[in-house]
């Protein structure tokens, strides 16, 4: 029995898990975080309003308040079962961080005392110099901070032998320079508040005083067999089959999406979820996704900032309850070839300190010319910086979905739906010099509360996507940190409500109509950012072709969109909103050009070790196999023992020449592709990426394609790497 055929018996007859008695979800969601009401119950009153106005209106706390703070925190994780507390921080690796440290201090000899000050609490320091900081550090040059966010609680991670304390916070440089991935969206959000409260006064909301951008990101993940994952080196170093023949059947039965969820997913959903739950992390939905062993969970919407530190605690989970099923999670955006990649549907709106959501219609014509006013500003930001949408989502694993026919393209265009797309068209034709409350309803204005009902068709192949109250960013990668995303949605969205409500109000000057000034900039915008709305097929490919003479870039490399964060009017942008400076900026574009080129020499290195360690090989064997049997037949013809039709024997002879042939291509493809990887380390990273990007992901292609040629013509015996067939189907 071969070891592929040892694994699959061994799949066969995995037990099924029983779930346990199950709590109802109220009684435990949220145990494990330090919320508002935890900290109510171990501090003063005064402490408490104290804290809740640096959160709101970002006036500090004493040192002794901290204090308090910090020793409650402490006593509850305490009461919890943790031991030990950690700054957990998102570092601009794309995942997470921490450095566990003891509540105990030594009083004495052979005694100790749990602790945890203010100063603890509010201020680590991890070595600055083992993350990436894209110049900003010299490797030699350690300090670094981390700083407590409070806008995002404390939490308790359970392990099978204890809890530890985290404590969400930034990570900056000696000198203040973020680097990480929250602070960015941090700042973004102040920016974006400033803006939104400065357009709300305009119309008349002079009682709002913050604005926050809500999210809920969709994530979409794949689940196979730890025992299959763990015969896969591309699985393990690359996260992504590199080679891998397509199954018989993929998911062109379109039976998969929305199907029963079999049993050991299930048992696994569950568990994900009550440890989820437990950390106060919304998810609501989970279902089949649309490829085979592809699934999805999905939140409700929270601030932004939260739901950016839970997408990256869900992911985390994640991996480790598949474990405990015997399973793994990939994150990867395109693990398998030729079924669906993962990606992030970003679902993105507004919300005022009321809880009004300022992408939801309103009851009145005035209301709905605010929504308007808002709309346009989306649609300005996303016309005039595409570029930077478009970068914000370029990685080496996007590579794979973005234009692929599975995902939004890597055209930037906005979908509206034909009822909002109707009324543009309608303000667009002209505004007359005076509007009244009937020429309001008269443009379909007034009738808007009935887009609330979302009657408008969903386009799935859009990229930035109006679903009702609400964009939907589809372009986000499954592994991604939304927190880059996010921040420069914010970012672009704060300037362009800034430049509305600069043209309001210096069309309403003087006297003039107010609902006037307000639909003659709504007309103004809709005319400049019509080439960038889109309510067909953004997969066909007349809309390429449509898109490049409407002057709309398409870009699907990613060391090209990332140039975009170099650019000096974008440098200026993030200056003047204080998300960016340009040094952090240009920082971020040389640590995502290294890692893109970093990711790509792993995957040709890997796949490298696959040919020479396993699917030489296997050729070889069968190869054998082939010649030994050719060698048998042909003495058995020369002496007459049998009598062969010649083209019988002919045909074996161009089955084995076939063979050989392919063995052939793929070594000497192979040795291409390392001659070019030496010719790679001989330059810059950025000149390196176009290389990788022109000549090896093509290289890398065309040797899967023989390398998956073969396993379809080699004997499953002397085929030790598991198949696509049994790994999306054998559960």
């Amino acid at each position: 029995m071969s070891i592929r055929q040892k694994v699959l018996f061994k799949i066969n007859n995995v037990p099924l898990e029983k779930a346990g008695s199950l709590e109802k979800v109220s009684s435990y969601f949220g145990e494990n975080t330090f919320s508002l009401d935890a900290m109510k119950k171990y501090i003063s009153g005064a402490t408490f309003e104290a804290f809740k106005t640096w959160m709101n209106e970002g006036k500090t706390i004493s040192k002794e308040q901290a204090d308090e703070i910090a020793n409650a925190m402490k006593d509850w994780a305490i009461s919890k079962g943790a031991t030990y507390y950690t700054h957990w921080f998102q570092p601009m690796t794309g995942l997470t961080a921490e450095k566990h440290d003891s509540f105990i201090s030594f009083t004495g000899p052979g005694k100790v005392s749990e602790t945890f000050s203010g100063s603890k609490l509010i201020q680590g320091e991890p070595d600055a110099s083992s993350f990436p900081s894209g110049g900003i550090r010299a490797t030699f040059e350690a300090r670094g901070y981390t700083a407590w966010d409070p806008s995002s609680p404390a939490f308790i991670i359970e392990s099978a032998l204890g809890k530890t304390l985290c404590i969400p916070t930034i990570f900056i440089s000696y000198h203040g320079e973020a680097l990480d991935k929250k602070l960015p969206l941090l700042r973004s959000d102040e920016a974006l508040s400033k803006a939104a409260v400065g357009l709300l006064k305009l119309f008349g909301h002079k009682e709002t005083q913050k604005v926050l951008s809500t999210c809920g990101p969709e994530q979409e993940y794949f689940l196979i067999d730890k025992n299959y994952y763990n015969l896969r080196q591309d699985l393990i170093m690359a996260g992504r089959t590199l080679i891998g023949a397509p199954s018989p059947k993929g998911q062109q039965l379109e039976d998969q999406y929305f199907g029963t969820i079999k049993e050991r997913v299930v048992n696994f959903m569950f568990e994900v979820a009550q440890e989820a739950y437990k950390l106060g992390i919304p998810v609501v939905t989970r279902h089949n996704e649309v490829a085979p062993h592809q699934y999805e969970f999905a939140p409700i919407f929270e601030e932004s900032n939260l739901a950016a530190d839970h997408n990256q605690l869900l992911m985390e989970l994640m991996k480790k309850v598949a474990l405990r099923h015997d399973m793994i999670c990939l994150l990867h955006e395109k693990p398998f070839a030729g079924i669906n990649g993962s990606g992030k549907h970003l679902n993105w709106s507004l919300a005022d300190d009321k809880g009004n959501n300022l992408l939801n219609p309103g009851q009145t014509p005035e209301d709905n010319l605010q929504f308007l006013a808002v709309l346009a500003a989306v649609l300005r930001a996303v016309y005039l910086h595409s570029d930077l949408l478009r970068a914000s989502v370029a990685m080496a694993g996007n590579e794979h979905r973005l234009g692929a026919n599975e995902a939004p393209p890597a055209i930037i265009s906005v979908f509206l739906g034909e009822q909002l797309t109707s009324i543009l068209d309608m303000i667009e034709k002209g505004v007359k010099s005076k509007v009244s409350k009937s020429d309001i309803i008269d443009l379909g204005i007034g009738r808007l509360p009935k887009f609330n009902k979302d009657n408008t068709d969903r386009n799935r192949t859009s990229p930035f996507a109006f679903t009702g109250a609400k964009f939907e960013f589809r372009a986000v990668g499954s592994s991604q940190n939304i927190s880059t995303p996010i921040a420069v949605i914010n970012t672009i969205i704060a300037e362009s409500l800034d430049y509305v409500s600069g043209k309001i109000s210096a069309a309403s000057g003087g006297g003039k109509d107010f609902n006037t000034a307000v639909l003659q900039v709504i007309s103004e915008i809709v005319k400049e950012t019509k080439s960038i709305r889109f309510e067909g097929n953004n997969y066909a490919p007349e809309w390429v072709k449509e898109a490049k003479k409407r002057g709309l870039p398409n870009v699907s490399s990613t060391y090209e969109a990332l140039e975009a964060l170099t650019k000096e009017k974008n440098i200026r942008l993030f200056e003047k909103y204080g998300v960016f400076s340009e040094e952090e900026l240009v920082a971020r574009y040389h640590i995502w050009i290294h890692t893109y080129n970093l990711t790509l020499e792993i995957e040709a290195n890997t796949l490298k070790e696959m040919v020479n360690a396993s699917v030489v090989p296997a050729g070889y064997k069968y190869e054998k196999l082939l010649a030994r049997t050719l060698h048998e037949l042909v003495s058995l013809v020369k002496t007459a023992a049998l009598k062969l039709d010649p083209a019988a024997l002919k045909d074996k002879k161009a089955h084995l020449a076939d063979i050989v042939s392919k063995i052939y291509y793929v070594r000497r493809n192979t040795l291409e592709m390392d001659k070019l990887l030496g010719k790679a380390a001989k330059v810059g990273d950025a000149e390196r990426a176009e290389l990788y990007f022109r000549e090896l992901k093509p290289l890398m292609e065309h040797i899967r394609r023989h390398v998956d040629e073969l396993e379809c013509v080699v004997s499953d015996d002397s085929w030790d790497l598991p198949k696509y067939r049994e790994m999306l189907f054998i559960k």
